[in-house]
């Protein structure tokens, strides 16, 4: 038999009456969405408001999507069924089990000698501070989501009440209380403050949450999130309302990254370079979401990560075994709020200015999807995503030469978001557990055995 016969073996034959009921429901579809918001633009004029129309934008974004579609039925959706597996053989070592204890430790030499590797590149250490800062967002909301199974979309109002602990404690509180002379020193006594009030806020949120599952919670966790947001925005006595706060940046131990004779570069007796700054705040964040992390996995390993895991496969049988789900809730809501707390207080110091525009709800949403695409309870799956999704943030910036291609007055940056949500569509459809799908498992008895993931609600381990 042919390799030609083989293929064709393997495939079903086409319903063409099927496809084509599906590509005119499909440019129906389609047609419905794009005249709205495609077809016609508007354009103020001197005079008036003029509306331009863009049918052909419109007629080929329907043939794109047309043809898409017709290919997925050809190659993809009309496949056999698989033939059942053979019968399994002596168990042989996987490249997962090869390669994946020596994952970790690459990453972190190659995260430590990004400075000198990128030549004390600015915009790369810039951009690498950035990923770092929402890799540590997701390793602490991977706490409650991954390892609890607790949907939370108010996670961001951690992170503002990080941000705004650093704030208002350095600006106004401690100047008052002990002078400004400690106002150098403010972020490292502020950082395990900021912490520590983000986990008292998660505790305050833990409480009215305790009997809520799945979509319930999700929607009183993004009203936590937005009455944050609000306060912040209204409560101008207190925070100065959308004008934000202006605050002193982090220095090294008391000695600031400025050009005089109290600065960094004259106490080292080095040239002043702003990148010093830069090369600081990265090892900062590298340092903090390290911490994220060897806390993380310890806790994991600790009854009350085997709680957290117990309670996110079932809560009923989690009850049964005579685990308190009332305190394993609180200390996933606490513990990640804390680190959430921490990165919002780097997130201050580093910007030197916030506001609540800083605080929204979409904020919440990328670090949820960091989450779920680099696969709910792994910690390496995270970073993967976190560098994919906001990597491609920033490579959006980089083709405005596709300004020669596209409508007059459009920016591929406005396209970021729909990219991301097109790689969200086709991750659930092709690999709906994330990027990392194995789970080590954190308690064995004799020997370690690998579990299906048919038989847990997250991840084969």
């Amino acid at each position: 038999m042919t390799s030609q016969d083989l293929s064709a073996s393997k495939a079903r034959p086409l319903d063409y009456a099927a496809i084509t009921r599906d590509l005119i429901g499909t440019a129906i579809v389609c047609l419905l969405l794009l005249v709205p918001m495609v077809a016609y633009k508007s354009v103020i004029t001197q005079y008036s408001l003029v509306l331009q129309s863009r049918w052909g934008t419109v007629a080929i974004i329907l043939a794109v999507v047309l043809a898409v579609r017709l290919l997925m039925h050809v190659f993809v959706w009309n496949r056999a069924p698989a033939a059942p597996p053979a019968k399994a053989g002596p168990a042989r070592a996987s490249i997962a089990d090869t390669i994946g204890p020596w994952v970790f430790p690459v990453l972190v030499a190659l995260a430590i000698l990004l400075p000198v590797i990128s030549g004390a590149d600015r915009r790369t250490i810039d951009l690498a501070i950035y990923i770092l800062t929402y890799i540590m967002l997701a390793w602490g909301l991977n706490i409650v989501v991954g390892l609890a199974g607790l949907l939370d979309l108010g996670y961001v109002a951690f992170y503002a009440v990080g941000a705004y602990a650093y704030a208002l404690l350095s600006t106004v509180y401690f100047p008052y209380w002990f002078g400004d002379g400690i106002v150098p020193w403010a972020f490292y006594i502020t950082l395990p403050l900021a912490g520590l009030l983000a986990a008292l806020w998660g505790v305050i949120l833990g409480f009215p949450v305790l009997r809520l599952r799945g979509d319930y919670l999700a929607i009183v966790t993004l009203a936590f999130g937005e009455i944050i947001r609000l306060v912040l925005i209204n409560w101008f006595d207190f925070t100065n309302g959308p004008q934000g706060i202006t605050v002193p940046k982090a220095t090294f131990f008391g000695l600031p990254f400025v050009a005089g004779e109290n600065g960094f570069a004259a106490f080292f007796g080095i040239e002043h370079n702003r990148i010093y700054y830069y090369i600081f705040l990265y090892y900062v964040i590298l340092a903090l979401a390290l911490l994220t992390y060897f806390v993380t996995n310890r806790l994991r390993r600790l009854p009350i990560g085997r709680a957290w895991e117990a309670l996110r496969e079932d809560e009923i049988a989690c009850r049964s075994l005579g685990i308190n789900t009332t305190n394993t809730k609180l200390t996933a809501f606490a513990i990640g709020a804390m680190f959430g707390g921490f990165a919002g207080s780097f997130f201050a110091a580093r910007q030197g200015f916030v506001s609540p525009e800083s605080f929204v709800f979409i904020e919440s949403a990328i670090i949820l999807a960091i989450v779920v695409l680099g696969g709910l309870g792994s910690q390496i799956g995270i970073v993967f995503a976190a560098i994919a999704i906001m990597g491609s943030f920033e490579l959006f910036r980089e083709l405005n030469f596709l300004q020669a291609v596209l409508p007059e007055g459009t920016d591929p940056v406005h396209f970021r978001m729909l990219a991301v949500g097109l790689a969200m569509v086709l991750m659930m459809r092709f690999r709906p557990r994330g990027f990392v799908t194995r789970r080590q498992p954190t308690v064995f008895l004799k020997e370690r055995k690998s579990v299906s993931g048919d038989l847990v609600k997250e991840g084969h381990g």
